[in-house]
């Protein structure tokens, strides 16, 4: 199914700017490149979204590919001015939060679950449904790019791994203007709590949400280490609190596996 010609008008009753392409290389790029050159024509919430990205990346550089008209790539403008600097950590975990309510609200009345995956990934019944990127826009610490690609019309053939998953794949339709209504909705929602310095419900919040904490984890850490324990926590920080023995280890970035 093509973008549709009516557009996105839940989605435009939520954002002063939604911007349809057909086809582009990276969302984020883009979207990056625009406010830089135009702070002002891209406010709070602005967003740009195709159904055909070519080259859209992933955390730790990875890429991210998908059939043409099998898969939803957005990406939305945050003004960050208003949080304080040491809560800005927790942006791209409120995205992720997110955006597994507006997966959930999809799948009402269908049987799948969508939970969270530290730090962003939403996950449906295990399997990675949606992975979000946040970048800073170069040159200012105040306005923040979520990219953030949903698998929507992808078969079970066209998934790029076993441990990923679409709407297509489990049976689900995806209505699209109200998923990205929906993630939105939240990602406003939870952007004002942090910028009321809110900091402890949003993080009870994504606790509640997140399918990492109280497992046995394995965590691929930037130096090339790894840790493994139990996630026992999301501390202060928005860091995922590893526990092995009597020690606890913060991680602020790393690449988790749910081991069981």
């Amino acid at each position: 199914m093509p973008i549709p010609a009516s557009g996105y008008p839940r989605t435009a009753a939520v954002s002063p700017r939604v911007q349809v392409v057909a086809t582009t290389d990276s969302t984020n790029a883009d979207v990056i490149e625009a406010v830089a050159a135009d702070p002002a024509g891209w406010p709070h919430l602005s967003l740009l979204v195709t159904d055909d990205q070519r080259a859209g990346r992933g955390r730790l550089d990875r890429t991210w590919i998908a059939p043409a008209g099998t898969a939803l790539a957005v990406s939305v403008v945050v003004d960050a001015s208003h949080i304080p600097p040491a809560l800005r950590g927790w942006i791209p975990l409120a995205a992720g939060a997110a955006m597994t309510h507006a997966v959930r609200a999809q799948l009402a009345g269908h049987g799948g679950t969508a939970e969270l995956k530290w730090p962003n990934d939403v996950l449906v019944d295990g399997a990675k449904i949606c992975g979000i990127l946040a970048e800073a826009v170069p040159g200012t610490f105040d306005t923040v790019v979520v990219g953030a690609g949903v698998n929507t019309r992808m078969s079970r053939a066209d998934l790029p791994v076993t441990t990923a998953t679409s709407f297509a794949a489990i049976g689900a339709d995806s209505d699209d203007d109200r998923l990205l209504a929906d993630y939105l909705d939240g990602l406003r929602s939870l952007l004002s709590r942090l910028t009321h310095d809110e900091v402890d419900l949003v993080n009870r919040e994504i606790e509640e949400l997140c399918a990492t904490v109280g497992r046995e984890v394995s965590v691929s850490l930037p130096d090339g280490t790894t840790l493994s324990g139990t996630a026992v926590r999301i501390d202060p920080d928005g860091r995922l609190v590893v526990g092995s023995g009597t020690l606890e280890t913060p991680v602020s970035a790393g690449d988790v596996v749910h081991v069981r």
